[in-house]
């Protein structure tokens, strides 16, 4: 920042004349601004064109974490035309990591990001694509959200600095993890909706806001509803509590598609929970962070106690890892670091210098109803035992407004008479710009290092992980794949294991897949399960081994 303001002192005068390419750049910048859905189309595609175009060099991502593998369960298990699976007759050996068992065999998750993978599995062959498709979507509508609130030149300026900041090198993009795109998507369209219904009630609006409720109810619920109750508040106060109320005949015939699409959603979700988690009133995650769990999601709530675990890597990272977590989260310390951990996901240092006009922003009260959301979300934060950045992101598009509004602030500082915040701000978006070409050229150059930061950056607590974790276990999947005939690969860890490199999981239809995988037991349940896949060769694969081993199984009878 200090080095900005010299720079912006010692240049104020050319800043001044506006002349220059970046003058250039900004009127053409604000020509398109100004044809709204233009803009908004432009940086959905310029989003899609430039992630695209960097395949070469940041590939289709291999899973690493748990997260990706649950995720990728729902995708495949939705792109196979069903809601569920039946548990396996051996499914103790499969137990994992955010997978639930029984009543079925199911990713743990709310559906959305699951459906989201699917889509692209089903149009494109891959589930990355139906990720690339919904940040795309993600970044159009922030800059749809933002000509709500700001002028248009802003808008796609935001717009610009979501595909720059999340779009092309965050783990949002870069690896199967957390959906934050999808739950993003929805709170841009909640928030770009209200204040459009607040000027004038509309069909296409209160559609938009519908389907925005529907992706948030879909995917992050709680820090979805965090943010739906101040809008439904102030629009109900807007509605029916001002003199320029609109006919309540209006209001009924463009309410009727909206309450039709969330009752159409919330049977569909009651339907999905039936299926995969036997109750209709019974929702995700329930079941299995009542089989496995002993941190609890509240923080005002005691560890729950501890369940009799099959398997020890099951233990250590719901026993010891989450716990950690949760005692370092429930803590002044632990706050903070949850918040600076959001900061520096989606504000990065480049982005962070427009802060000083925080406190011009908060006497701002054309900003003030995004500021009481982001009020309610900080109670949300405090009330949450456990935090990681995609948990916000129903927030996203809020972030982002106040950070343009607090540039626009800074853009109008003249300390000394001095254009010191024009050219300040010329600085930052410029800086934006030269970091994501320095990005690509460190990735050629060193191939996986932006990758591994993504992949580790995905893993909650900082844990040890790497993109190569995924490379191993992707080879010797290959090398089981182009045997001849069925395999069983039975994985033996070493007590050092490392609870988040896991191994373990399996395709939705276990018993047909060409490889299963499953966790070594004691002998007696071992040769139960080379019994019941007799017909399968069997393997021992060891990840702790450097490289990770692959050898015939010892099988004594």
């Amino acid at each position: 920042m200090a080095a900005a303001y010299c720079w912006a002192q010692f240049h104020h005068r050319s800043d001044r004349r506006r002349t220059g390419w970046f003058a250039s750049l900004e009127r053409a910048f604000a020509g398109l601004a100004r044809r709204h859905g233009l803009a908004v189309l432009a940086i959905g595609l310029l989003e899609l064109g430039m992630r695209l175009a960097l395949l070469p060099w940041f590939p289709v991502p291999l899973p690493t974490v748990p997260d990706e593998f649950s995720f990728l369960l729902a995708a495949n298990t939705f792109a196979s035309g069903r809601l569920a699976n039946p548990t396996p007759a051996m499914w103790i050996h499969f137990e994992s990591i955010h997978i639930t068992m029984q009543p079925t065999y199911m990713s743990m998750y709310f559906p959305a990001y699951g459906l989201i993978l699917a889509l692209g599995k089903v149009l494109f062959g891959n589930p990355w694509f139906g990720a690339l498709l919904v940040t795309a979507l993600m970044c159009a509508a922030i800059t749809w959200m933002l000509q709500g609130w700001l002028p248009p030149a802003w808008a796609l300026l935001g717009g610009l600095l979501a595909v720059l900041r999340i779009g092309l090198f965050s783990y949002w993009i870069n690896t199967f993890t957390g959906g934050g795109s999808v739950a993003a998507l929805g709170g841009a369209l909640v928030m770009g909706a209200y204040p459009r219904l607040i000027r004038g009630v509309r069909h296409r609006d209160a559609i938009l806001l519908a389907v925005g409720v529907i992706i948030l109810a879909l995917s992050r619920p709680f820090e979805g509803l965090l943010l739906c109750l101040p809008v439904a508040l102030a629009l109900g106060y807007h509605l029916f509590f001002k003199k320029k109320c609109p006919p309540p005949r209006l209001l009924l015939r463009c309410a009727s598609v909206p309450l039709l699409l969330l009752v159409a959603a919330g049977s569909w979700l009651a339907w999905y929970d039936l299926r995969a988690f036997g109750s209709a009133l019974t929702l995700p995650y329930t079941l299995d962070r009542a089989a496995y769990a002993t941190a609890p999601y509240w923080a005002w709530q005691s560890p729950r106690p501890e369940p009799v675990y099959r398997h020890k890597v099951m233990r250590d990272f719901y026993n010891i890892n989450e716990m950690k977590e949760f005692k370092k989260a429930n803590s002044p310390a632990g706050f903070l670091e949850k918040a600076a951990r959001g900061l520096q996901f989606f504000a990065g240092f480049a982005l962070l210098p427009p802060l000083i006009m925080i406190g011009r922003v908060f006497r701002d009260r054309r900003v003030r109803f995004p500021l009481v959301c982001l009020f309610v979300l900080a109670g949300g934060m405090v009330a949450e035992a456990m935090q990681i950045s995609y948990y916000l992101a129903p927030f996203t598009a809020i972030f982002y407004l106040i950070g343009l509004q607090c540039m626009r602030h800074l853009r109008l500082w003249r300390p000394d008479g001095k254009r010191v915040g024009s050219a300040m701000v010329c600085v930052i978006v410029s800086v934006c710009g030269v970091m994501t070409a320095l990005t690509v050229w460190r990735e050629i150059r060193q191939p996986g290092v932006v990758m591994n930061f993504s992949t580790a950056a995905s893993c909650p607590g900082n844990c040890p992980t790497s993109l190569q974790q995924g490379l191993d276990r992707a080879r010797v999947l290959d090398t089981l794949e182009h045997l001849s005939g069925p395999q069983l690969a039975i994985v033996r860890y070493t007590a050092q294991h490392e609870p988040m490199n896991e191994w373990v999981y399996n395709a939705p239809d276990i018993d047909t897949s060409k490889v299963v995988w499953a966790r070594e037991m004691d002998a007696a349940h071992n040769l139960e399960l080379m019994h019941f896949y007799a017909n399968r060769k069997v393997w021992l694969v060891e990840p702790d081994s450097l490289p990770a081993a692959v050898l015939p199984y010892p099988i004594t009878h």
